[in-house]
């Protein structure tokens, strides 16, 4: 019995060393990589014909105001809720009012966004073209600008400088009033605003 149970562990012993060895010069197996999917899809924000916000943090933040200026406003921003005007096919209208002087009236701010819905694009254009007409016949320099992927006419006149446009129902206004910064980096900087009015939070 003793002889038996010897036998059969020796067997067992050769059989367990001829399988750890591996034959010489064999390549290790190939190691496969790991792909991790995205958790979630990347957003681009861009501008859309967008429903009028409630709040002017959501129309363009104080942080980025005072970055798109190179300085920082005082006080904090002042939201006006206008009334529709069913004359000219306005459905509701917001105003923004950034950097107002401490004791001042909102018409001292040193920028403005308006944001305005119609009740359909033909009379969100018909508003910015009869905007852009008065100017002109006011003495106004008018400047078409790139808004984004879309236009705007940038708006020089005697006691302003604002850049206009629509998109969609929607019309944008951006008013900066004068010495806020120099004129040759107000286009700039008035586009930027603007593409931001009209872009969502995402």
């Amino acid at each position: 019995m003793r002889g038996n149970r010897f036998v059969v562990l020796g067997l067992g012993l050769l059989v367990l060393s001829g399988c750890s060895a591996a034959p010489k010069g064999q390549a290790p197996p190939p190691q496969i990589p790991r792909i991790t999917a995205p958790t979630s899809a990347s957003r681009t924000p861009v501008m859309v014909d967008r429903a009028l916000p409630d709040d002017c943090e959501l129309v363009v933040t104080a942080d980025a105001m005072n970055q798109a200026l190179g300085q920082e406003l005082p006080g904090e921003p002042k939201l006006i809720i206008g009334i529709p005007e069913p004359g000219i096919g306005r459905a509701g209208k917001i105003d923004c009012y950034y950097g107002i002087p401490p004791g001042k009236a909102l018409q001292e701010a040193a920028i403005t966004i308006g944001l305005s819905s119609y009740v359909d694009e033909l009379s969100a254009r018909t508003r910015i073209s009869e905007s852009i007409e008065a100017e002109r016949k006011d003495g106004a320099v008018v400047k078409e600008v790139d808004v984004g992927k879309q236009k705007g006419a940038m708006v020089s006149g005697k006691d302003q400088r604002l850049l206009i446009g629509s998109l969609g129902k929607s019309t944008f206004v951006v008013r900066a009033r004068p010495g806020v910064v120099p004129d040759d980096k107000l286009p700039g900087i008035l586009a930027t605003l603007a593409q931001q009015s009209m872009t969502p939070p995402v």
